[in-house]
Parts: C-alpha cells; structure tokens; sequence
C-alpha cells in the first residue's frame, strides 16, 4: 500500500477546507487512504425489507466498498445492477466452510457474475460433523487449511482470491500456546489463500492485531474495523459497539496496518443501542475524524 505524505494530506486538507467554505461538499481525512467499506452483516435486518433503498443510504453515508454476508435470495445479476445504482462496490463475499464444500463452483460462478476479487471463509468446520463436537482441534485446523488451500487453487485459476475471516475461536488455546489462526497462518499457501483480520475479534481473543501486522505483513490484505463495549462474562462474548465508544484503540493497529499490504478495510458493527444507520454514520465519521 502506498502512503499519503503529509505534505500531500495537509493540502488535501486545506483543498477540502476551502471547498466546505464555499458550500462544497465537506472532505475528511482517511487513516489509511482507501475507500471506507462496510460488512453488509451490518444492516442485515434492514436489507430483506428494502435492498436498493439500504444500499444508497449506505452510499449516501460515504461508504463507497462493501462486502457482502448473504444475498437474500437476489439473482447475481440483480445484486450487480443493484451495487451500480447505489455507487457501491462490492468487493468480497462471506461464506462458512460447509457453504463453501456444498457448491464452490456455484459460490464461484456467483461471485464471477457480480465482479467480485474475493470469496472469503467467515467461519470453520470440524473435519468430521458427525463427530458431533463444535470446539476445532488442531487436525480440524489443518483440515481447514487444506480446504482453504484447495478452494484457493480452484478461485484464484478464475480470477478471484480466496480469504478467510476469524472470530474469536482461532484463538482458543490448543495446548502448548497453539492457536488456530496459527496453523491457518502456517498451513495455507500464501499463493492461494490471504486474510482478512478482524481487529476487534483478535483483541476479544487475546492477541494484538498489530502483532499479526507486524508479523504477516503480507498475509493480511483485508481488515474489519468494530469496536467492542467492556467485557461481561466471556471475554470471548463481546458486544458490538459505535467506532470509539468501546474498548478498541485502533491508532497503532492503523499505525501498523499502513506499514502493512492491506488492500480494503470494512467497518462492521453487529449490534446497535439506537437507530443502525445513524450508528453506522458515526462509525464513518470516526474513521475520517482518526488521525
């Protein structure tokens, strides 16, 4: 990624400034000067009663990427046409892993349809279902990257990169200081299979994001940007919050992950104390407001 010096951003600065002075449209900075996404899961209740309407609202707000979480039975083509009127972008999509095993060629020729550059695992299987087990061992996340690792050499022959997303399980201990995120580090090909990182989860987990930054620079090309309120019970159980009312500094996470390749970054806020896009107009303004 490229940084913006600070010669450039001031008189970005002072450009947008004179343009709010003469009745332009007001310009914010970017912690780190790319287009501000949004995790679609974020207005899940909203999209089912009106799809195009939420998307131009979203628009409206200033996000420009998205990614996806669920289609609500919408034709590929129709989702596309949809992103185009509103002005949005969809990037990527989430899929489980037993989504992913059940149809990869229909996920995939979805995905080629809408324009998408990545198809990303939002969650693991244990090998064995009938195991009847849910907690991953070690095996269960070598199998996963194995998997992950087959579906990228299958996605990435059409175009399209495969990702994964964690949660707080990657970080449950496995014995000996082992942790999932590890072996999906370890075991997949770098070739094939990227990640995207979210911060929240990662801290909720017990681990520093800016340790992965720093580590895997180059692993890591997707980020998700939530805030978490303090810890009740299971820290592992969190909720959701607005950008900077929680317990998440992201000033070294942006100061690392500028250092870092990442490519696209997402707000995503799962739950909401008042009206959800108004939340999500604040968690926009935060990121412009960070510096």
């Amino acid at each position: 990624m490229q940084e913006i010096s600070r010669r450039s951003f001031l008189k970005a600065g002072c450009a947008a400034a004179a343009a709010f002075g003469m009745g332009g449209a007001r310009v914010f900075a970017n912690p780190l000067g790319l287009p501000i996404g949004l995790q679609l899961y974020s207005v899940r209740a909203l999209l089912p009663k009106d799809y195009l309407g939420t998307l131009k609202q979203l628009a409206a707000i200033g996000y420009k990427e998205v990614e996806a979480a669920g289609f609500f039975d919408h034709r590929a083509l129709d989702v596309k046409k949809a992103m185009a009127d509103a002005g949005l972008r969809c990037v990527s999509a989430h899929y489980p892993m037993p989504v992913l095993q059940k149809d990869p060629e229909g996920t995939l020729h979805y995905a080629k349809t809408l324009g998408l550059e990545y198809i990303v695992c939002s969650s693991p299987s244990v090998a064995d279902p009938s195991a009847g087990r849910h907690e991953l061992t070690a095996d269960d996340w070598r199998w996963n990257a194995e998997q992950l690792n087959r579906f990228g050499r299958q996605f990435k022959a059409e175009g399209i990169r495969m990702g994964y997303h964690n949660h707080t399980p990657e970080f449950r201990d496995l014995g000996g200081g082992r942790v999932g995120y590890d072996v999906l580090l370890k075991d997949t090909d770098p070739a094939l299979v990227t990640f995207e990182m979210d911060c929240a989860w990662v801290v909720a987990g017990g681990r520093n994001p800016v340790d992965y930054l720093h580590q895997y620079p180059d692993r890591i090309s997707m980020l998700h940007i939530k805030d978490l309120k303090p810890v009740i019970g299971d820290p592992m159980q969190r909720t959701s919050t607005v950008l900077g009312k929680g317990t998440i500094d992201y000033k070294p996470i942006f100061a690392a992950a500028k250092k870092a390749n990442i490519k696209h970054y997402f707000v995503e806020q799962e739950e909401f104390d008042g009206d959800p896009l108004d939340e999500l107009r604040q968690d926009y303004r935060y990121l412009h407001d960070l510096h």
